[in-house]
């Protein structure tokens, strides 16, 4: 009964200590970080679990490897009463921890929730076999392909496609939705690391699936600046000369 209470104490302590452990390493964005975390407190539960079932499975195999005659097993009540009460233990926590991400603005994001922090907004639409990414609310231009936020700011992505079903995933920031013909999915982070992050498609879309690449660049906040002002001027020029020429075909066409 003693090493019972004993291996119920341990189970709890390591329990205990995971919810309150942080990751040792930086991570690139707040879903990382978030999601990170969770398989880290997850595997210092599984480890244990794992050395535990394996040293019963090697005892009872060297125990009774010689033995012609078994017989049946007997009930015993403190036996099943202490492994489902470690197994209900083991199942809150894991309910508890998961809960916890999965109810965080920035893994499960809700649209209709206010933001704080002035975010960036990306409109990125996916098609057979590209993307185009565009900021509606700082001048609505494209980049293509090329994604650009600033660092320690909200960032939300809105995710749609013009044909079939692609996906948006960039793994390193712990960012994935689905985008759906007609429908917007929207995504929302706060990149912590200057660097680029590659993403790409994630659901089979056909012949040239594998070549939709895509990148995000988190800079700092006085150089995303800088770009931005450079994307609006350059749209802006676009929009004039396209107009320019639009009103000198009509003239030649009077």
């Amino acid at each position: 009964m003693r090493k019972t209470r004993l291996a119920l104490v341990s189970v709890f302590s390591v329990l205990i200590l995971a919810l309150f452990a942080d990751p040792v390493a930086a991570q690139a964005s707040a879903s990382a970080e978030l999601i990170n975390d969770l398989n880290s407190r997850l595997l210092y539960v599984a480890f244990p679990i794992t050395l535990l079932v394996e040293f019963i499975l090697l005892y009872a195999v060297v125990k009774f490897r010689n033995n012609d005659n078994p017989l049946p097993t007997k009930e015993n009540r403190r036996l099943e009463i202490t492994w489902t009460v470690a197994t209900a233990i083991i199942l809150l926590f894991v309910g508890v921890a998961s809960y916890g991400v999965l109810a965080d603005d920035n893994v499960t994001h809700q649209p209709e929730e206010e933001l704080q922090g002035d975010p960036v907004v990306v409109h990125a639409e996916a098609y057979q076999w590209g993307w185009e990414m565009s900021y509606p609310e700082d001048g609505n231009f494209t980049t293509g392909t090329e994604i650009v936020v600033p660092k320690d700011r909200p960032v939300v992505f809105e995710v749609t496609s013009r044909d079939v079903i692609h996906g948006f995933h960039v793994p390193k920031m712990g960012m994935k939705t689905d985008a759906m013909p007609g429908q917007i999915n929207t995504v929302k982070t706060v990149p912590y690391e200057e660097d680029t992050y590659q993403g790409y498609c994630t659901e089979y879309c056909g012949v040239a699936h594998s070549q939709m690449y895509f990148s995000v660049e988190v800079v700092s906040q006085e150089e995303y600046q800088t770009w931005l002002s450079e994307q609006q001027n350059s749209s802006s020029s676009g929009n004039s000369a396209s107009v320019e020429g639009t009103v000198e075909a009509s003239a030649l066409a009077q």
